[in-house]
């Protein structure tokens, strides 16, 4: 039975990346359906209401078996509405995000190379974005950690750890400060823990762990960066810095039954249009979601393909040290991967 992916094309460089992605998939002779729907604020911006993502969409998204999100915008300030991204994770309960972080071939790591995947909870904390207003100089946020929420991620970081060969999971916290909410997520890790004996659990604090990243990068190769769900943004992000740019860094939002897959970075608007930006975080993302749709062999061409074209070194955006445009990059993972599938 063909899969089908719901796909939202995004703003600001969204619709030439995911035209990329769509273009790759292509050469790979994908079987898999994608469905085209709306969301973002461009979209907003001409219909109102309060939400990013129209009705026709959620009725696309659940009948699709994955969905793909280029960047989207997400409007800030007061009664604006929450991001696509964590709409959408919400609403299918895709607790677990997660960005593996791999130097590439023959590209600039500032640090040296590293290995790691940061997984990050997906569905609350901070980002359940409940702020209480007390008095005109008093606005209070809510940061909602559950046990429920914390045992499920920390199995999905363990798990992971054991399908990739890592030997070491490390929880992100500051329970010294935050006794309760980091308290009781380190414990579900810690009763998590007792199921996967041969991975040691390395816990770090929060602003040791920033530190550490700068200072020894490769304490951490190999290894699974587990926390919840700002920390885990914010380190996750320092942690695409050491690969040399933001544009390489896919991710994967993954729930019990369904998966949206997404490029790591923004919709970049002062860049739209001019076929400039890096189209790997995007096409790598398609990847991911070919594999999670039962395509493995094609999923890894590509990802192959794309190897293959930074490290030659030819074909490369401005942001990897070429003069390539996003179109031109594309075409060669594009044809390499047909080669390679071949």
């Amino acid at each position: 039975m063909t899969k089908t992916a719901a796909v939202i094309k995004g703003d600001g460089v969204g619709p030439e990346l995911v035209d990329a992605m769509l273009k790759v998939a292509e050469a790979a002779s994908t079987d898999v359906e994608f469905v085209m729907c709306e969301a973002g604020a461009g979209w907003w911006e001409q219909h109102g209401g309060n939400s990013l993502i129209p009705d026709e969409t959620w009725q696309l998204l659940d009948s699709s078996d994955a969905c793909f999100k280029g960047p989207t915008t997400t409007p800030g300030g007061i009664g604006s509405p929450r991001s696509v991204a964590v709409s959408i994770r919400t609403k299918y309960d895709l607790y677990a995000n997660v960005r593996p972080i791999k130097t590439f071939p023959n590209s600039n790591a500032p640090l040296g190379d590293v290995e790691m995947v940061c997984v990050r909870e997906g569905t609350e904390g901070l980002y359940i974005g409940e702020e209480i207003q007390l008095t005109n100089d008093v606005s209070i946020a809510i940061r909602k950690i559950t046990r429920t929420a914390s045992s499920k991620i920390a199995r999905y970081a363990f798990e992971d750890a054991k399908r990739r060969g890592y030997d070491t999971v490390v929880p992100i916290h500051k329970s010294n400060i935050l006794k309760l909410t980091c308290g009781s997520f380190l414990e579900e890790v810690a009763k998590v823990a007792q199921d996967y004996p041969n991975i040691e659990v390395w816990p770090y604090h929060i602003d040791n762990i920033a530190q550490q990243l700068i200072k020894n990068p490769q304490l951490f190769n190999k290894k699974v960066l587990l926390s919840t769900n700002l920390f885990m943004d914010v380190i996750s992000e320092e942690c695409s810095a050491l690969v040399g740019s933001i544009g390489l860094i896919y991710s994967a939002n993954i729930g019990t039954n369904f998966a949206m897959f997404e490029p790591a970075h923004g919709s970049a608007p002062k860049y739209a249009g001019q076929d400039k930006v890096n189209p790997v975080a995007t096409v790598l993302a398609g990847a991911w979601m070919l594999d999670y749709l039962g395509e493995k062999e094609k999923s890894e061409a590509i990802f192959k393909a794309t190897e293959r074209v930074i490290s030659e070194g030819k074909y490369v955006t401005y942001d990897l040290g070429g003069s390539a445009k996003l179109s031109q990059m594309t075409d060669e993972i594009a044809k390499y991967t047909a080669e390679i599938l071949k």
